[in-house]
This record gives C-alpha cells, sequence and structure tokens, in this order.
C-alpha cells in the first residue's frame, strides 16, 4: 500500500520498491518497533526504521534497473550491425515488460501479425526470447534474463546486517 500511495502522490514513478521484503527480512524489528510505537508513542524509531527499509529498497531496485539496462545494451550490440528498427523497438519494449505476444508485438510496432511474428523470430534466434510454456496458438514469449532479474529474492542479507548492527546498539 505505501509504495502505491507513493506512486499515486508521483513520488516514485512506478511501483518499484517492493518494502514487504525488508520487513519480512528484519520482522523482529518490524514488530519490536510497532510495540514501542503502541506502548510507547516510539515513532521516530519506527520512522528511522522504516526510512531505512525504503533506503536499502530503492538501492535493490536501482541495481536491478542497471543489470536490466545492461543486458539491454548487450542485446542492442550484438543486434545492431544486422537489424532493423522493429527489432530494436521490440527489445526496446521487452525491457519493460519481458513478456510479448506476436499480437501485442504487431500492436506495439504498428505493424502485420506476420512481419512481428519474423520479429520474434529473430529475438528467438538470438536467444533474446524463449517461448513460455507449449501452446500452439496465442504464444507467449519472455526475455527470461530479464525475468530472472526481476525474479532475484531482495538482498536480505544486507538487510539482516542492518538488523544485526540495530541490535547490537541495544
Amino acid at each position: 500500500m505505501i509504495t502505491l500511495f507513493l506512486v499515486e502522490r508521483e513520488i516514485l514513478p512506478s511501483p518499484l520498491l517492493y518494502l514487504s521484503a525488508f520487513f519480512e527480512a528484519t520482522r523482529r524489528d518490524y514488530y519490536d518497533l510497532l510495540t514501542s510505537v503502541s506502548e510507547r508513542g516510539d515513532w521516530e524509531a519506527w520512522i528511522l526504521y522504516f526510512l531505512r527499509g525504503v533506503s536499502h529498497q530503492a538501492r535493490d531496485a536501482l541495481d536491478r534497473v542497471a543489470r536490466i539496462n545492461e543486458t539491454r545494451e548487450k542485446w542492442r550490440k550484438r543486434l545492431a550491425s544486422r537489424q532493423t528498427t522493429k527489432v530494436m523497438r521490440l527489445l526496446d519494449r521487452i525491457t519493460g515488460n519481458p513478456f510479448i505476444t506476436v499480437s501485442g508485438a504487431a500492436q506495439e510496432l504498428d505493424v502485420a501479425f506476420t512481419t512481428a511474428q519474423r520479429t520474434i523470430d529473430t529475438l528467438l534466434e538470438q536467444k533474446i526470447l524463449v517461448q513460455a510454456g507449449d501452446a500452439r496458438r496465442d504464444r507467449v514469449y519472455v526475455a527470461k534474463a530479464l525475468l530472472d532479474i526481476l525474479d532475484e529474492p531482495a538482498d536480505v542479507l544486507q538487510a539482516e546486517k542492518l538488523d544485526g548492527k540495530k541490535r547490537q546498539r541495544r
């Protein structure tokens, strides 16, 4: 809810922060600090903890975005000398959403279905896209390398180190 609130208030351009991962990794502090707010009105400690979580998750999101951009640039260099602007436009599109269908590509590129299929076939040949599932119709393709970056668990070890340092200071 917090992330969506920040998007609604135009503080974040999109819901990039996954705060729950930080709170889960530091669950004991989460509950201890909430209890302190309820029992003693200790808002300052809660706000500092919360801001530390935002900072941690923002760094995680920036790292993921940087790795996605690096992957896209590697692909662009590999394709640059021999591919059409349609292939490059589709490559940029899948950077924002790693899933695509031929119909979606046709609409996105404003081309015929067969042209979109050939464009996707080029990315399949380059192993940038793979087919998700085994459907014969309405196939969905995915940029697996990008999905892997997005699906990685948050760096909870760093969050746990922060959590441990805080406990030692108590």
